[in-house]
């Protein structure tokens, strides 16, 4: 019979701060700006130059620990990881390992196998590295020190998951915790949040971990699945073969669906850590780690759980709308100047989300105001505008927030309701169609559709559909 094999995985998750200012120096954070031009001597690690530690990181840190269950340390400290690397200016990273700020927390996530803990072993705060970009054509390495400095925090699980799908709904249930907190936007694809997974395969029933392997480079979900399931495989075929599986750091390439060997695995000894001299240690009050918690912002399920007793919504609705921040507070702002959360949720979960697939953007990427999405709505409700113009103007809303009132009186959008300047439009398309009047007449319901649109078009899609039908019925008996 053959072998079953278990799967065990542990995820490394750095998350970039959504502070202005890199962690020990004044420079900014943003991303993008031309290589280099967000740096200072500390960043840049000029001989000399001294690190003073962002107070921000701190409550950041703090934020996510807090929201994951972590115990707070309260004195904690920061320590020098030496290697060597050109992205790496001072040849040390400003990291901590003796005395991390939080420990032994848990998220729980929901997957097919129902619901499950995943332990935190640590979260620590550390500074980022900078960038090497490979010049093909030159056979060149720049290196762009921008993102040096820039902080982060690495959160490090147990090896508690146990499929891609598990290490998924973990990774989605961490991004939304730290996007409700505002600590970062987490977007995978400009790095903001990047996961190195560790995997091991054992034989099923077995209480030993496997040698596992550590893979970097995996920049958004898909690829993380796909280098879980491609590495699983390799470390089986290796032990199928009777041959050990090497600890080392592989890297992943997404065009060929394949990993390799970068180099075997450092141990913590091989870094020569040390606290850091230039630091001192962070005490963290009780009254601190208080305020903190106070300022927690309403997290997800506490949300969902307002909006079945608040509004009128579907559950079905309130889940998708509440798994992004962003989402959730437009939805919140727009009912709150119209008082219509049965509608502004529609044009979020259709036009919203059709538009967003069109365009290949995320919840967080939207940019129209709450104001205007109301405005239309009122617009609607009142008949001005009729349904398939209402989704031609949020269109526009969509793209570039414009005002419908003014966009609707520009384009000379609004619904015509003029009973006068409709009879005569019906009158010409009745005697345009004598076909579609003779099959009306004689019983065909769906030739009135025929003459409807024909009317629609006459009046470029002005007209109160409800009302050409309500003429029309009359006027043919």
């Amino acid at each position: 019979m053959a072998k079953q094999y278990e799967t065990v995985i542990g995820l490394e998750v750095h998350i970039e701060l959504a502070t202005k200012t890199k962690i020990f120096c004044g420079c900014s954070t943003e991303f993008g700006g031309a290589p280099n031009t967000h740096t200072c001597p500390v960043c840049t690690g000029m001989p000399g130059s001294l690190p003073v530690l962002n107070k921000q990181v701190v409550e950041y840190a703090m934020a996510i620990g807090l929201a994951t269950n972590c115990k707070i340390t309260q004195v904690c400290k920061f320590d020098r990881k030496n290697y060597f690397y050109p992205d790496n200016p001072q040849n040390y990273q400003i990291s901590q390992l003796y005395l991390p700020i939080a420990r032994d927390g848990y998220v729980e996530i929901e997957s097919g196998n129902g619901k499950k803990k995943v332990r935190i072993h640590e979260m620590h705060m550390e500074e980022d590295a900078g960038k090497l970009v490979h010049d093909e054509w030159d056979d060149t390495s720049l290196v762009d020190y921008n993102r040096s400095g820039v902080p982060l925090v690495e959160i490090v699980s147990e090896p508690d998951m146990r499929s891609a799908e598990e290490v998924i709904a973990y990774l989605e249930k961490l991004r939304m915790i730290v996007q409700y907190l505002g600590a970062s936007d987490c977007k995978l694809q400009e790095g903001s949040m990047r996961a190195d997974v560790n995997l091991s395969v054992r034989e099923v029933g077995s209480d030993t971990f496997g040698t596992r392997t550590e893979m970097k480079n995996l920049n958004s979900f898909k690829a993380i699945a796909h280098a879980i399931d491609g590495e699983r495989q390799r470390q089986i075929e290796l032990l199928e073969e009777g041959k050990a599986v090497i600890q080392e750091t592989r890297r992943w390439d997404d065009n060929k669906e394949h990993s390799y060997a970068m180099r075997s695995k450092e141990d913590a000894q091989d870094y020569r850590y040390f606290p850091e001299p230039d630091l001192v240690p962070i005490v963290i009050s009780d009254e601190w780690i208080e305020k903190i918690r106070e300022q927690q912002p309403e997290l997800r399920t506490e949300k969902l759980e307002r909006y079945k007793k608040e509004f009128d919504i579907p559950e079905y609705d309130a889940e998708i709308i509440t798994e992004s921040k962003h989402m959730a507070d437009l939805f919140e702002a727009t009912t709150a100047i119209c008082n219509k959360p049965k509608k502004v949720s529609n044009w979020l979960m259709v036009e919203t989300m059709r538009l967003m697939k069109e365009h290949g953007m995320e919840a967080e990427d939207l940019k129209f105001s709450p104001e205007n999405l109301a405005k239309l709505i009122e617009l609607a409700d009142a008949g001005t505008v009729n349904s398939s113009v209402a989704k031609e103007v949020f269109e526009q809303i969509f793209l570039n927030d414009i005002d419908p009132d003014v966009y609707v009186e520009e384009h000379g959008l609004k619904t015509v309701n003029d009973a006068d300047e409709l009879r005569t439009t019906l009158e010409k398309v009745i005697a345009d169609n004598p076909q579609a009047v003779a099959d009306y007449r004689g019983g065909k319901e769906k030739a009135l559709g025929a003459l409807v649109g024909q009317t629609m078009k006459a009046m470029k899609g002005k007209a109160n559909p409800g009302m050409v039908n309500k003429m029309l019925r009359e006027m043919l008996g």
